[in-house]
């Protein structure tokens, strides 16, 4: 069945930040959540340098338009990291890479947020606590969350159209991300979402 936007919950989003400076303690500010629904087509500009590889083999649409509203639906890293790094190279920024470890990171918060059907950087722990216990040395990182956007081009979009989260994905000196999503059948929103971006602190690895 296919949902039409005015039939979905509200998406709703939270950014936090954490930065590493002098201090060996992060300082962490949260974001106020901003909701409302997105269209994919606001992602136009974006997403024209999308090559064939971003496809969906099964369909022949663009991965970033894939419903990931369904059981062991997987967002597209890959794409995911072409569309932010050209989000971030046409601000001046640097490209961004995919990072393993914020990869499952990511993947970690998704899967907790949607177990719990609860929209919360603090879920299971404190993203300072998360990043430790990876034992992730980051100078800088950035985290967005959501929920209620089925696709990878929604999610982009919100995150671009709120200015805390914008700010995020424009992090200076980001290089390395991790995302990921999580389906929860049960829950109004269906698919909540993870997104990390950081400078990893290289005099620590």
């Amino acid at each position: 069945m296919q949902w039409s936007l005015v039939a979905r919950a509200p998406p709703f989003l939270f950014a936090l930040v954490a930065k590493r400076c002098n201090s060996p303690e992060m300082t962490t500010f949260l974001r106020h959540p901003r909701s409302g629904v997105r269209l994919a087509a606001l992602v136009a500009v974006a997403l024209l340098g999308a090559c064939a590889g971003d496809r969906d083999p099964s369909t022949g649409e663009p991965s970033f338009y894939r419903n990931l509203a369904q059981k062991d639906a997987q967002v597209d890293s890959a794409s995911a990291a072409s569309m932010i790094s050209g989000y971030r190279v046409n601000n001046g920024l640097t490209p961004v890479s995919v990072d393993p470890e914020l990869m499952k990171l990511a993947q970690a918060q998704a899967d907790a947020m949607a177990g719990r059907d609860k929209l919360d950087h603090n879920v299971v722990r404190s993203f300072n606590d998360r990043l430790r216990q990876q034992g992730y040395h980051a100078r800088m990182a950035a985290e967005n969350i959501g929920a209620g956007y089925h696709t990878l081009a929604e999610a982009f979009s919100g995150w671009r159209d709120s200015p805390p989260h914008r700010a995020n994905m424009l992090l200076d000196g980001a290089t390395r991300m991790g995302i990921a999503s999580a389906y929860a059948p049960s829950s109004k929103f269906k698919v909540f979402w993870a997104l990390i971006l950081a400078t990893p602190d290289d005099r620590r690895s």
